[in-house]
């Protein structure tokens, strides 16, 4: 199974048993900045409704298999639910909870659906400014990378920089936002 066949799964599997969800990670990364490499599937998944993990876990479980084990996840700061996918190559996938954070909450309210190339489909992604500020928090070089690659694509000049900054001075990544601005090269 391809990458891209397996979000459409996760993605179609999470819509049909209505889940509130959205994808994040590369494919929220690619789709407004550069695409990158990428062997997981990550998606922030709604726990307002209770079961809502489990019967979306349930409803992939003949494609993936998840670890029983629930991760807290010290980058980002909530629980995660790790599937592998069935078949070859060995994809992740990756559900992660929403859990009581000011900045989660305002992302996840925020999302919007968004046609995605790669997938040839819409779902449901963060807004551009918010992929920014959760990759300048979890501050992985990958992630820094994806960050100043949305901002360059996007252009400071078209997002709501306001709103990034003050995210990020909340989150002290001031000077990572300015490091990935820096990096952006001037266009001629």
């Amino acid at each position: 199974m391809k990458l891209e066949e397996l979000a459409r799964l996760v993605i179609e599997t999470a819509d049909r048993v209505g889940v509130d969800f959205m994808a994040v990670g590369a494919i929220a990364a690619g789709t407004y900045g550069i695409p990158r490499s990428t062997r997981d599937v990550d998606l922030l998944v709604s726990v307002a409704v209770p079961g809502n993990i489990e019967r979306l876990i349930d409803s992939l479980s003949p494609e993936i298999e998840f670890d029983p084990q629930i991760v807290f996840d010290t980058a980002t700061w909530g629980r995660r639910h790790v599937g592998q996918c069935k078949g070859i190559p060995p994809l992740k996938v990756e559900l992660f909870e929403t859990f009581d954070d000011p900045f989660v909450n305002s992302e996840f309210a925020r999302r919007r659906e968004v046609f995605i190339p790669m997938l040839k489909r819409s779902t449901w992604l963060p807004t551009a400014e918010d992929v920014v500020v959760q990759k300048l928090r979890w501050g992985r070089s990958k992630d820094l990378d994806d960050a100043r690659d949305v901002l360059a694509v996007q252009g400071p000049e078209t997002l709501d920089m306001d709103y990034i900054r003050g995210w990020c001075q909340q989150h002290g990544t001031t000077e990572r936002l300015q490091n990935a601005l820096d990096q952006i090269p001037p266009l001629d």
